[in-house]
């Protein structure tokens, strides 16, 4: 089955002697899990799943997990997972209060009274928030000791600014909210993909929650928060929920070590090798222009910077050979509606936001390298040969103090609107979604 970013899926109906038949469901990795990341193995989740099973959260029940392979076997959820497919309003709402009932039930329970020796002993929320953060910084530095500025600016604020929270530390699913769970007839039928979970402050589920709202739609934020306060006994902080957002997006962007810097795998053989896996190539494009963006925005807020509109109005003429992507395009409009295999479909929409990225990377890419060569070239007293060039050269700068970090976020916005507009043909409606208000 198609979806998830890490592992496979795979409906299995097992039928017993007397002809009955069981729906199950395997997530499976062909690949052994890497050795440094931020995602728990499928031991650790099948834990999770164990512990909360009968606690009021709705979760299958862990039939069993493979003793070598990445491989857990669950009874299956009926229901759809996609939120937006949804079609009529009400039945959206009660499926969104649904899974709000699930959340506040989650972040009701005491973490010392579940079975998960893999996420205990419970800490103080600014423990638990530090200990990632040192973690994610880990993942974050290349092997060359550099380190992406947006990330280290980013790292360096949340470190100086964790929470001053007292008050109860919660399992956290993280990753949490549309996408994340199944529905059906109105109703939450499971709560999936804990690799992320952990402990520490409940907001930090409300920020995961508000990220999967922009991914996909969610009825009214503000209102579901509301209910979230009344089923939890919970608070909704906006400054930490803000905070939450900005350690989400790091941590999603940190969640394995950066090309060429330590992200191997161990072999069966105690070995490490690195091997390429087939994947839709168009979703990590536009989700991670997404992210790029809603990490700026966030960091921009928390540090209390405006963020003013780049001026895309002066665009260059289309090139003589535009049709041809049009042609290409039109081509694919016939051939995906009629593949049947639902994977293999996933892959040519991949294909097809693709074409339309290099349509626009085509009209607009030369203009834009020109326009980031002279914002870099401001910051440094001269313009640098080429894009690359110049990104190492102001990371060098940002790095060594000689461009200040809120000059390198005004740069990076300018940069990330630029790229975003590129991609807006391929993004459709995530071009223009932003955080939800919490109020």
């Amino acid at each position: 089955m198609p979806g998830g970013a890490s592992r496979e899926a795979w409906f299995i109906d097992v039928r017993d002697r007397d002809g009955r038949s069981r729906a199950l469901f395997l997530r499976y990795s062909r690949q052994p899990r890497p050795t440094d990341t931020a995602f728990h193995d499928l031991r650790t989740e099948a834990e999770i799943f164990t512990a909360l099973y009968g606690t009021g959260v709705t979760v299958p029940r862990t039939l069993g997990v493979h003793p070598r392979h990445e491989a857990m076997l669950a009874e299956r959820a009926p229901g759809e997972t996609w939120f937006y497919r949804i079609k009529d309003a009400e039945e959206q709402i009660r499926v969104a209060q649904d899974f709000i009932r699930n959340l506040a039930a989650l972040h009701r329970l005491d973490p010392d009274t579940l079975d998960l020796p893999s996420l205990l002993p419970v800490k103080s929320a600014r423990a638990h928030a530090l200990e990632e953060l040192a973690r994610m910084r880990r993942r974050a530095t290349g092997s060359d000791g550099k380190i992406d500025p947006l990330v280290r600016i980013s790292l360096d604020w949340l470190e100086r600014n964790v929470p001053d929270y007292m008050g109860p530390v919660v399992l956290v699913q993280g990753d949490t909210g549309p996408g994340n769970f199944m529905y059906e007839d109105g109703k939450v039928t499971a709560v999936v993909d804990w690799e992320l979970a952990h402990l520490g402050d409940p907001m930090d589920d409300i920020a995961w929650l508000s990220l999967r709202t922009v991914q996909d739609t969610f009825t009214s934020f503000p209102a579901r928060l509301r209910e979230y306060e009344q089923l939890s006994g919970h608070h909704v902080d906006p400054i930490r929920v803000w905070y939450y957002r900005l350690f989400a997006e790091i941590r999603l962007m940190t969640s394995r070590p950066p090309s060429g810097t330590g992200g191997s795998v161990a072999a069966s053989d105690g070995s490490e090798e690195i091997k390429p896996v087939a994947a839709d190539i168009g979703n990590p494009i536009i989700y991670g222009m997404l992210h790029r963006r809603l990490t700026v925005e966030a960091l921009a807020h928390v540090m209390g910077r405006d963020l003013a509109p780049t001026d895309l109005s002066a665009l260059p003429e289309q090139t003589e050979w535009h049709e041809l992507y049009d042609a290409v395009l039109g081509s694919f409009q016939v051939i995906v509606p009629r593949i049947e295999d639902p994977l293999a479909s996933q892959w040519a929409k991949g294909l097809v936001r693709m074409v339309k990225y290099l349509k626009e990377i085509d009209r607009f890419g030369r203009a834009f390298a020109r326009d980031e060569c002279e914002d870099i070239g401001a910051l440094l007293g001269a313009p640098p040969a080429s894009p690359a060039e110049g990104r190492r050269l102001i990371a060098a700068a940002s790095a060594e103090g000689r461009v200040s970090d809120r000059d390198y976020v005004a740069y990076l916005w300018r940069k990330v609107q630029r790229d975003d507009f590129v991609l807006r043909t391929a993004s459709g409606a995530l071009h223009n979604r932003t955080w939800p208000p919490l109020s």
